[in-house]
Parts: C-alpha cells; structure tokens; sequence
C-alpha cells in the first residue's frame, strides 16, 4: 500500500451557512462495486493523520474507503479564529456535515464507518440517526459522556499545545493547527461540556457494531465501550492489553484481524 499515489481533492459545502472546502480521498475508487468504508477522525485528527492505515485496512477486506478532514481540521477550511464550537459540534458534524458530504460525492448506498475518538462517537450518531445509510460501524476509542480522565487528558494536552511541541506535530497535518486543537480544546474544557452524554441518542442503533479501545487508553475508562454494548447489546466489544487512545497504531494488527472477523461475520459482501 504505500506505494500507492493518493489523490487529494476539494469539494464544497454550505455548513453554519458559510460555503466550506472540505479536503478528501478516495482509496481503491477503481472497486466501484465493493462496500464502502468511510474513516472518520479524532478531535485533532485529518486526512493525513491517519498515515497508512485506511489503505492497509481497505486492501485487506478488497473495499474502497474515503477518507476526509472536518471543517476546521487538515487542510479543508480552518475554524474562524473567534468561533466557538458549543457542546453540540460532534453532533452538528454527524447530522448535518457527513451525509452532506456523503450526497456531494454521490453516496447514497449504506456504507460502513470506522471512527476514531470524536470520529468513533460520530459513527454512532451516525448510524442512531441514519439507519438506512449505515451498513455497520466500528467505533474506536469513542467517548459517549465525559469522564474525569477525559478533562484530565485534554487540560495536559492544552499544556502541551501551549509549550510548542504538540503544536508543531499537528502543523505537519493541518494548514492551521490553531483552528483544530482549540476549536477542540475549549470545546472540552467548556464548564457546560461536563453534561454532554450521547446515551439517549444512540438508542435503537440497529446495523452491526464492533466497538474497540484501549486498556491503557489516557483519554477514557472502559465504561465507554461497555456503555455503548448497555445500550446496543448486540454489540461486539474488543479490548486491548498494552494499547493507548490509538488502537490502530498501537495494536494495528489486532485491530485489522478484529475488524475483518467482524466485517464476515456481518456479511460483507467482499469477504
């Protein structure tokens, strides 16, 4: 996979009113007839942060995948710098930007999703949501109400920012790296995001749903996942030894076998 050339390319949205570029690629768009798998990112992910991974796990199951950057994030249109996101900006994201995308592009069979912390708590708006557009999601890391930890790892994060380090790895993956962390960073740390909780919304999820993170995951307790399989019972859950807030680079390999087990056993059609 890596010696594929990837083609990034522009599409415009009308989101918040205002006209926005979002920045996306397809991979293996040559397999027109093989599902769908749409990557969605973390709080200070992108197209590029993702690194290899989506092509490696689009080649293993013989699908196509999309892969994309937020309003706000990589290099699709940057957050106004006095813009506030409130406590409904994942929701916003899920409900109004994705299948907005997903029409511009011409999407309109259910496709599966793989979302990664912010990304995995909008696969499952998403798919509470949209039923009739989701074939199946797996949600990675997902956050689906606020834990101490959480608030903890973000206040260390905005420590990290505001020393330079951590600002200067995102500016390797977004044009402006000030419009993502802060736009995500505030948005957390918002005395009112204390009560935000996805549990109402994500009853009745009914395609299958493979939810996988951590043990050693700084960013959340297992209460997450295992909440996501009270609410949705037919839910698998995967857990890893030796594996932080990134599963995919942490465990790839567990975590590709895991998703193809999952993506047979719910029939996909290229397995």
């Amino acid at each position: 996979s890596k010696g594929k050339k990837h083609m990034v390319e522009f599409v415009s949205l009308t989101h918040g009113g205002q006209p926005v570029s979002i920045e996306y690629q397809w991979l293996n768009r040559e397999r027109e007839h093989t599902p769908l798998l749409v990557f969605l990112h973390e709080g200070l992910g992108s197209v590029s942060m993702w690194r290899d991974y989506p092509q490696t796990l689009c080649d293993a199951a013989g699908c196509r995948g999309l892969v994309y950057s937020r309003p706000g994030y990589g290099r699709s249109t940057p957050r106004e710098p006095e813009a506030r996101w409130q406590p409904d900006y994942l929701h916003i994201q899920s409900w109004q930007v994705l299948p907005a995308l997903l029409d511009a592009l011409g999407v309109d069979a259910p496709c599966w999703l793989f979302g990664h912390s912010d990304g995995g708590s909008m696969a499952l708006l998403f798919a509470a949501r949209f039923a009739e557009r989701t074939a199946g999601i797996i949600t990675m890391a997902p956050h689906i109400f606020v834990e101490e930890i959480t608030v903890a790892g973000i206040a260390a994060a905005r420590e990290a920012y505001l020393a330079g380090g951590l600002r200067q790895g995102l500016a390797r993956h977004h044009a402006d790296p000030d419009s993502p962390f802060w736009g995500w960073n505030h948005a957390w740390l918002n005395p009112a995001f204390r009560q935000w909780n996805l549990e109402a919304d994500i009853v009745g999820i009914r395609c299958p749903v493979l939810a996988i993170q951590g043990e050693g995951d700084e960013y959340a307790s297992m209460a997450q996942i295992d909440g996501i399989q009270r609410i949705v019972p037919h839910t698998h859950l995967l857990k890893l030894a030796d594996c932080g807030h990134s599963p995919h680079r942490d465990q790839a390999a567990a975590v590709t076998e895991a998703t193809l087990a999952f993506l047979r056993s719910a029939s996909f059609a290229q397995l």
